[in-house]
């Protein structure tokens, strides 16, 4: 308990306050470095906020009175505590060093801390100061956004931090993370489709590890077909044509044959739409459906087409057969059979011609 606490009345704790204060904080006192060996202060003090700092002064056994304050303001005068702050504490009061303990550290902490000392009626001091470091953090970015191509777009990502964070952008595409800029804003002029995606921003500023946070531009753009191939399909069989648009938002499809308008379940055919790919499916190909198809891809920027034809895929089953000799052939008359073993080369090959050519007639 302090000296006040023994005393009953207002006045004689008031000075024995005062006298305290005469003793400890001298007015016009300078403080310089190198003015004794004692008291000695720390350097500069570096901490993070939220962590504790603390303050050391050495001193010896010259020393009767000490103190530590923070500007004009007494924080310990000796084991006394005058803070009402609970954070701070004392930690050392030995005859060679006063320490005290400030916890939970916050910016408003940081500034000049003294270390003052009383001997032989001649009062000295010695100065350190609080730096604190606070981690970088977004406090506001910009939500994600939708533009048509060819608008212009800016994105804001602000940040705290001490020291002051540096703010970067990067555009976080399917070709890897492509650097963008280094500023709190980022502005897009004239935007094309390939730049839409998520754009990252990150503050750093070697405190904590960097506060990232992501905004995601969808561009929107009129549809594109990007891929309609012809098919060929024999009669009977099953033929499908297929017919892929790029286009935000996602296209929709039609097909059309001349001018009629195809529908799932008319004229034996199927229309089916999975994502960027729309596909029409023949089940059993007749001759009417041989001809061109128009594949029309909408979307609300507007509208593209492709023409893409089904045609006649013909097929021939291969001859079988063990020998000329014994082959037979509908509709067709034998030949007569070889005359002499010494025919040459040629002339059986121009039969086997003839007899081929016979069955196309």
């Amino acid at each position: 308990m302090g000296v006040c606490g023994y005393l009953f009345l207002p006045w004689k704790c008031l000075v024995v306050v005062s006298l305290r204060l005469l003793f400890l904080v001298p007015t016009g006192v300078p403080v310089r470095s190198g003015d004794a060996t004692f008291p000695k202060a720390m350097d500069n003090v570096t901490v993070r906020q939220g962590e504790s700092a603390t303050l050391r002064c050495t001193i010896d056994d010259r020393v009767t009175r000490v103190a530590w304050l923070n500007r004009s303001t007494i924080l310990y005068a000796g084991n006394d505590k005058w803070s009402i702050d609970p954070r701070v504490i004392i930690l050392v009061n030995t005859p060679t060093q006063y320490s005290i303990m400030i916890q939970n550290v916050d910016v408003y902490d940081e500034g000049p801390y003294t270390c003052s000392v009383q001997t032989d009626n001649h009062p000295k001091t010695s100065r350190v100061h609080l730096i604190v470091q606070v981690p970088p953090q977004i406090m506001n970015i910009s939500s994600d956004v939708t533009v048509n191509e060819g608008s212009s777009v800016t994105l804001l990502c602000l940040a705290i931090g001490r020291p002051e964070p540096t703010v970067t952008w990067r555009h976080l595409s399917v070709k890897g993370q492509g650097f963008v800029s280094e500023d709190e804003y980022l502005e897009i002029s004239d935007i094309k489709r390939d730049q839409s995606g998520e754009y990252e921003c990150s503050a750093l500023n070697d405190v904590a590890a960097p506060d990232v946070r992501k905004v995601k531009i969808t561009v929107n753009y009129p549809p594109y077909i990007s891929k309609a191939r012809n098919t060929g399909v024999s009669v009977g069989q099953k033929g499908i044509l297929s017919c892929e648009a790029s286009a935000v938002p996602m296209a929709e499809f039609q097909w059309f044959k001349e001018d009629t308008r195809l529908a799932t379940g008319l004229d034996g055919v199927r229309i089916e739409n999975k994502g960027r790919i729309s596909t029409l499916t023949f089940f059993n190909v007749s001759e009417k459906d041989y001809g061109n198809y128009t594949c029309v891809a909408t979307n609300t920027l507007g509208n593209t087409n492709a023409s893409i034809t089904l045609y006649a895929n013909w097929t021939f089953s291969p001859i079988r057969s063990t020998s000329l000799e014994s082959a037979t052939f509908p509709h067709v008359q034998h030949p007569s059979p070889v005359r002499s073993q010494h025919r040459e080369d040629t002339d059986s090959e121009l039969l086997v011609y003839d007899i081929i050519l016979s069955l196309f007639k």
